[in-house]
């Protein structure tokens, strides 16, 4: 499993979108399984999973994605798995690491001061 999480900063909206963008034309065969979105009170959340085929595990990884926002404070959780064919540990994560990795840039760009 590999995961990355942050704070941001920069309109919910955009940096979804700018996500969004990143993991499908990060790969062919890259689809996005389905999606949550939830406000309340001035606080905006947006769950994501996207999937695509790891020719490295050959096997399917997916990506899920939790953006929660208050303003223009962000909160990015991200996480992809399933890149091991093993079956009593894990072996083969790079999958899953280069997955997670097609959204790098895309939220370097809205890191906020650590």
């Amino acid at each position: 499993m590999a995961k990355l999480e942050c704070k941001l900063h920069g309109d919910f909206f955009r940096v979804l979108e700018e996500i969004d963008k990143s993991v499908m034309s990060g790969s062919l065969s890259a689809s996005i399984e389905d999606g949550s979105n939830y406000s309340c009170g001035g606080v905006l959340c947006a769950v994501r999973v996207y999937e695509r085929y790891s020719i490295i595990g050959k096997n399917r990884v997916s990506l899920s994605v939790t953006l929660l926002g208050c303003g223009s404070e962000l909160f990015l959780s991200a996480i992809a798995s399933g890149g091991s064919q093993a079956v009593l540990l894990k072996i083969n994560t790079i999958g899953e690491e280069a997955f997670l990795n097609t959204i790098s840039d895309a939220v370097a760009k809205f890191r906020a001061a650590q």
